[in-house]
């Protein structure tokens, strides 16, 4: 067993080699160029007549000019929502066979279409991986562990003539068969919809098993790891899988749950960050020099960067259209920027809601920083998600408190506006909410110009309310959310947070 975890190891340090970044600029010239000239025979291909486009060296500038920005309701609307009635070449050549189900936070409920294209895609951005794996370093025996994959239920549901279900699902369900002997939790266990009896079932088999590797969102794999705990009575993780070496991010940032993720293990674990939205699998981290991930530019999606600042955002956070935006050699360094995708699954400068900066631009290297439309900016504050995290982060260095989850809303009372956080902790020590409120409020003021002048004007007070961070998890359970890809908002709009903070007191009560 070890000589073959041997031949394995050598294997991905040799993929590692010859799976290199290509120039993102050239390798970004000719996706397009292979996007446009693949869908010119589509309704939307004719419509913008990508036959012309796919002929120029570099079409990006004309590509920009010629076809707008678009919201998912708006391609939904004009384009996909043929697509689901099952019509053949509009947005790409074919038949759509399956589409990637969200209630996301840009849209009340999403139909992404999952071309066999994107698939593919998917599948290569796996490949991917092995960069960063061969460049920790590992034992040649943990190439020979099993990988625990653990989404959403690979049991997809059959509406028409397509499947539907969340990304993870539809990509689990797609594995190549020999990958079975090294998946699980299996596909008998995966297929099972109510996750909590998936978990059930998982803890049960979880003694057979040797897992060298844990693939997931970070708030549900903690939660499974608790409840395989639990129902083992151990006092962590590696009691049971001892040699659990690497978990792989994916949906939200890691930092919040890094201290709540060390004391469910025994011994340090590798993290390595993804990117794997339900419109494709965009980025992923391939040096351990660095929690940044890198485009991949040469997989069936092309990129396109606009600056995240006011006047390019309208008030339901969708980009005005006419805004410029920037080719991958034209991005800097630390600038935040709405992320727009033209793909294999024929989204087409779509505004896929994700705000992203560049670490390293040489690299391609990438952090996703928030959503446009978790922005709150109702009197003038200017706040994005960013800004937001690094006071939360503030908050934890300053042993003030340790948030592991926030949302908040602007809200009015009495003729006046105030910012309400709900900071969600593990902690179980005392806390002064006045005490925090007046910390946060210190923070945001000290880093963020624009705050400071609407706290002296419109917004008259700051609240902080601390709660347990499991009502947060609870919440997105009775939303038909769990388990699944949907990011909490940390920006609420008034109606949402009337329910949000129903549902809390509730909660408290009980």
């Amino acid at each position: 067993m070890y000589v073959i975890g041997e031949i394995l190891k050598k294997a991905v340090t040799v993929a590692d080699k010859i799976i290199s970044n290509p120039d993102p600029v050239e390798a970004q010239k000719k996706e397009l160029k292979h996007l446009l000239s693949k869908a010119a025979d589509t309704s939307f291909g004719k419509y913008y007549q990508f036959s012309k486009l796919s002929e120029l060296d570099d079409p990006r500038e004309l590509f920009a000019s010629e076809v707008p920005y678009h919201s998912y309701d708006q391609m939904h609307e004009k384009w996909w929502s043929r697509v689901i009635e099952g019509v053949e070449d509009i947005t790409w050549p074919g038949k759509v066979n399956y589409f990637a189900v969200s209630s996301g936070t840009t849209s009340t409920k999403k139909h992404i279409p999952v071309t066999d294209e994107m698939l593919k895609s998917i599948r290569n951005a796996g490949l991917q991986q092995l960069k960063g794996i061969a460049d920790f370093d590992l034992p040649a025996e943990f190439f020979m562990k099993e990988i625990l994959m653990f989404g959403s239920s690979t049991d997809l549901k059959k509406v028409n003539d397509h499947q539907e279900g969340e990304i993870s699902g539809i990509s689990a369900s797609q594995l190549p068969f020999w990958f079975d002997g090294y998946y699980r939790p299996g596909k008998e266990i995966s297929a099972i919809n109510d996750w909590d009896k998936r978990v059930e079932a998982l803890a049960k088999a979880a003694p057979d098993w040797d897992i060298g590797t844990i693939s997931g969102i970070p708030s549900w794999i903690e939660l499974m790891l608790k409840k395989v705990i639990e129902y083992h009575n151990l006092k962590n993780i590696h009691e049971i899988w001892p040699n659990f070496m690497v978990f792989t991010s994916g949906g939200v940032a890691f930092d919040p749950y890094k201290k709540s993720f060390e004391r469910l293990c025994g011994k340090p674990i590798i993290i390595i960050d993804t990117y794997l939205a339900s419109e494709g699998y965009l980025a992923t981290q391939i040096r351990k020099e660095t929690d940044a991930m890198a485009l991949i530019t040469d997989n069936g999606v092309y990129f396109e960067f606009v600056p995240f600042t006011p006047e390019n955002i309208n008030e339901d956070g969708s980009i005005r259209q006419g805004v410029k935006a920037l080719r991958i050699e034209d991005v800097e360094e630390e600038v935040e920027y709405v992320l727009i995708i033209s793909t294999v699954a024929g989204a087409w400068r779509y505004m896929i809601g994700d705000t992203i900066k560049f670490t390293d631009k040489k690299r391609s290297e990438i952090k996703i920083t928030g959503r446009t439309k978790h922005y709150l900016n109702v009197v003038g504050s200017q706040l994005s998600v960013i800004q937001m995290n690094r006071a939360m982060e503030e908050l934890s260095e300053n042993d003030i408190v340790d948030v592991k989850e926030f949302t908040v809303a602007a809200i009015m009372e009495d003729g006046e506006y105030l910012h309400r956080w709900y900071l969600g902790t593990d902690d179980e020590k005392s806390m002064n909410e006045e005490e925090i409120a007046e910390k946060l409020d210190a923070i945001l003021q000290d880093n963020n110009k624009n705050y400071k002048v609407a706290r002296s004007k419109a917004l008259k007070s700051v609240e902080a309310k601390v709660i347990p961070a499991s009502l947060f998890q609870l919440w997105s359970e009775q939303t038909n959310q769990k388990g699944g890809q949907v990011k909490v908002a940390k920006v609420m709009k008034e109606e949402d947070f009337k329910e949000w903070e129903a549902f809390v007191e509730k909660e408290s009560e009980s």
